[in-house]
């Protein structure tokens, strides 16, 4: 089959969606891939790393819509792209279903297959396709890089002669892929990061990456459960929105950066900071609104644009974040539409089998043999279930508290006691038997095995690998014994002798050199 890639024709959309080293892998598959001249250009794609990839470069959009039996894009179609296609080929691009009833109405009417990348059912096995999480992650770093370039201070704090600098304080709205980004280029900055999400489950996520979750107090019942929402975050109910705006509002006055990433699949973006929240923010502070494509989470965004209000809050309200970062978006992109065509081609004999029993397969196609196939069935496969919030653990008064160390004392000293009776009385049943001379030097080295696991049971995790390195010097005691045997008029003895000087040698020079590099990740440069 022949894979093509035009040029994207939507105003200011710079990716692209076949790079050389994706074209590579597709013809490793068995297909021959085409694309139109300057499709990778502002990408920093060149025709001259397609055509050495083997890629043929045609000169218009129509002759790779005539070649091609599978275009792949970015952008869903524009109508003069639809009007070129022809039943029976196939179209793999983002194409928003529920928003465009229209565009696949035209596309159906024209006998195409139609495979929204928007459409991948978010499972275990179809992560490799997921174009909306390949794009979030781009969207959420360059959300905070937006921000830190209209905010004009630093993230981290700082002690310097000219005085002292706070940090900046960061609010994430939303913790799915994008949110999850933000938070981590945020905290690399050194910014003060808060995070709130609808899924409670999400809180440990957010809390190993070095951010604060913002609790609310709500009852069960008023909140959604986002499993049947294919792990995306479900509409709230009023009273649990109600009480999340009031969270907004108390934390407005405070923070420095915000940063909305809700969305809702198939919905308007709800609408999570008022315009009094706005008015409530300190001048100089910044709303990056990552959902204005879908109308927005703040009241006052204006998609594409990025407005000052009047008390000095700048509002972004770009859709362009992953365009604004083409060559890596264009590289994860095609990356996730070769892993989709790998699906698509079972065999990799360049024949492209459209199996609608495959549930990432059939989520995707959206029109097919001139009928429409969206909405899909659920998938066979469910979405990872959001768990359960996990219950607070009570907090104990200083007696009970007292009172559970005092138990737990007495029990780890009741073992100990009982240990050593064993012990004691093993190490006495011995000695009935075995010579004095054999005795004394198997009470020292009971009595050094208990002593080794009482040091080392105290050592931190972390020294384990260094610890243990270091304890590799005991192999000097072979090497002693093995000199003292070097002068036996024994030729094997001599051999073994040598060769166990040999290895244990390794053995310490390599602990020391192990502890060395170790112990280096633990000190500042």
């Amino acid at each position: 089959m022949k894979i093509g890639a035009p040029r994207e024709i939507f105003e200011g959309e710079n990716r692209v969606a076949m790079t050389p080293d994706s074209a590579l892998q597709l013809v490793k598959l068995g297909h021959v891939c085409v694309v139109e001249t300057g499709a990778g250009a502002k990408a920093g794609f060149s025709d001259a790393a397609y055509a050495k990839a083997g890629v043929e470069v045609l000169a218009s959009a129509q002759a790779v819509f005539e070649a091609a039996d599978v275009v792949v894009k970015v952008r869903g179609p524009e109508p003069s792209e639809v009007e070129m296609l022809r039943p029976g080929q196939t179209l793999i691009s983002f194409f928003w279903p529920a928003q465009n009833p229209d565009l696949l109405e035209a596309a159906r009417a024209k006998g195409a297959t139609v495979v929204a990348m928007d459409m991948v059912p978010r499972i275990s096995r179809a992560q490799k396709m997921d174009a909306l999480s390949s794009m979030a992650n781009i969207a959420g770093y360059r959300a905070v890089i937006e921000a830190g370039n209209n905010f004009g201070r630093f993230f981290t704090g700082q002690v310097t002669a000219a005085g002292k600098v706070p940090p900046a304080k960061v609010l994430i709205v939303g913790a799915g892929v994008a949110g999850l980004a933000a938070i981590g280029t945020s905290v690399s900055l050194g910014a003060i990061v808060m995070a709130f999400d609808v899924r409670p489950e999400v809180a440990e996520q957010i809390e190993s990456m070095g951010a604060s979750f913002v609790y609310l107090e709500f009852d069960a019942s008023e909140l959604p459960d986002g499993a049947a929402t294919g792990g995306y975050a479900a509409p709230s109910t009023p009273a649990f929105q109600a009480k999340q705006l009031a969270k907004f509002r108390e934390l407005a006055p405070d923070v420095d950066i915000v940063i909305t990433t809700a969305l809702i699949p198939g919905r308007p973006a709800p609408k999570l900071w008022t315009e009094d929240m706005v008015a409530m923010m300190k001048p100089g502070s910044v709303i990056v609104d990552l959902a204005a494509e879908r109308g927005g989470n703040c009241d006052l965004t204006v998609p594409d644009q990025k407005i000052v209000t009047e008390n000095g809050v700048t509002i972004v309200g770009y859709t362009d974040f992953p365009s604004r970062m083409a060559a890596q978006a264009s590289t994860l992109y095609a990356t996730n539409i070769r892993h989709m065509l790998t699906d698509l081609t079972p065999k990799k004999d360049g024949v492209i089998f459209h199996n609608m029993e495959d549930d990432v397969i059939r989520g995707a196609t959206v029109a097919k043999d001139a009928a429409i196939t969206y909405p899909p069935p659920p998938p066979k496969v469910a979405a990872i279930a959001a768990a359960k919030p996990k219950e607070k653990a009570k907090e104990l008064t200083p007696e009970e508290r007292r009172a559970q160390e005092t138990a737990a004392f007495k029990a780890q000293t009741r073992n100990q006691v009982g240990m050593l009776v064993i012990g004691g009385g093993l190490i006495l049943l011995a000695g009935l038997f075995a010579p004095a001379s054999f005795m004394s030097h198997f009470i020292v080295f009971v009595l050094s095995v208990y002593v080794g696991v009482q040091v080392i049971w105290n050592v931190s995790h972390s020294l384990h690998t260094p610890l243990m390195a270091v304890t590799n010097a005991i192999s000097s005691i072979i090497i002693l014994g093995a000199l003292m045997q070097i002068g036996s008029g024994s030729f094997l003895v001599i051999v073994l002798a040598a060769l166990s000087v040999f290895m244990a040698g390794i053995n310490i020079f390599g602990g020391f050199m192990v502890t060395r590099r170790m112990l280096a990740m633990f000190q500042k440069s």
